[in-house]
């Protein structure tokens, strides 16, 4: 039986689909399409997809995005290569790839510091402290990726050589989740409602948030393939648009957008309203690039090793479509 909570969520949602104007849940059939993909399938900072959907505000703008949930970083890349997709959401040091050769851009600014992002730990590791971690296996997304780079921050905050605690591409949560489990990774880099999670079922617990770690950086950003940039820069401003409507919708409505959560992400509220409250302030609402953010994340690509020195950061970010005004 559906329990209260989930009933509950649905109510919300209900509502929130009732209090839209009709004009925007007509059909949307005729509109161009524009194909996205995001680095997870979960996490708060990727909702505005979904919060846009529900509220009709893609079709506001003239779009219908179609979605695709892939495993890290990498399989963001490499379907921007493939012309897979024409809107990438993905991290900032995935720019590294751009750097390499992949055929993208950075169009827009998605978070700053990486509020959102946790050292999550299972229940049979012996690590009690950041201190502790030393030479154990901690999971994370793909190498070359955000979550990659903040295990290395860490390690190197605690004055070790940035490889000191061991690392292991697990893709996705489904398989961090088993490989915790098991024992087979101590902990995980995850977006923190995984880690909030895990807590309130007893399954794990978050050891630390990245924000302090890094508080100036762009954790994640939105790409587009140059050929679809070139070809269709109205779709890309219309994309960016709606987006940047979307995150100020869930940064007034966090009610509507924690029960609609709930039902996309199917965590708990706790958890996800946790994880709300800490990145929608890192969340841009206009999509500039900051400097400071820019001129740290060129940084980093040295650091990982992904470039053996920083790159012209102008040549992997467009500053043409922001800021928006939405």
């Amino acid at each position: 039986m559906m329990n209260v909570r989930r009933l509950a969520s649905i109510a919300v949602v209900a509502a929130f689909f009732l209090s839209l104007d009709p004009a925007t849940r007509g059909s949307a059939a005729d509109l161009p399409v524009v194909r996205v993909a995001k680095a997870q399938a979960i996490g708060i900072p990727f909702m505005p997809i979904e919060i846009g959907e529900q509220a009709g505000i893609w079709q506001q703008v003239g779009i219908k995005v179609e979605v695709s949930a892939l495993r890290g970083d990498g399989q963001v890349q490499q379907a921007l290569t493939a012309g897979d997709v024409d809107i990438g959401l993905g991290s900032g040091p995935g720019l590294g790839f751009v750097a390499k050769g992949v055929p993208a851009v950075a169009v827009g600014a998605l978070t700053g510091a990486p509020n959102g992002f946790a050292l999550v730990m299972g229940t049979k590791s012996t690590a009690k402290s950041v201190a502790d971690l030393k030479g154990k296996r901690i999971g994370i997304s793909t190498a070359g990726s955000l979550t990659d780079w903040l295990v290395r921050q860490m390690a190197i905050r605690q004055g070790w050589d940035p490889t000191a605690i061991t690392e292991v591409p697990l893709g996705d949560t489904k398989t961090t989740a088993a490989a915790m489990a098991t024992g087979e990774v101590d902990g995980a880099v995850s977006g923190s409602e995984f880690g909030f999670d895990l807590a309130d079922h007893n399954q794990g617990h978050v050891l630390v948030t990245f924000g302090s770690v890094v508080p100036q950086f762009l954790t994640q950003v939105i790409f587009a393939r140059n050929d679809f940039v070139a070809q269709h820069p109205e779709l890309v401003q219309k994309f960016l648009l709606g987006w940047y409507r979307s995150v100020l919708y869930m940064k007034s409505h966090r009610a509507q957008t924690l029960a609609l959560a709930t039902t996309v992400e199917e965590l708990g509220e706790h958890a996800l309203g946790e994880t709300y409250d800490a990145t929608m302030s890192v969340m841009s609402t206009d999509g500039a690039f900051k400097p400071e953010a820019v001129a740290r994340l060129g940084k980093s690509f040295v650091e990982l090793g992904i470039l053996p020195q920083v790159p012209d950061m102008d040549k992997l970010i467009t500053r043409r479509f922001v800021p928006v005004k939405t």
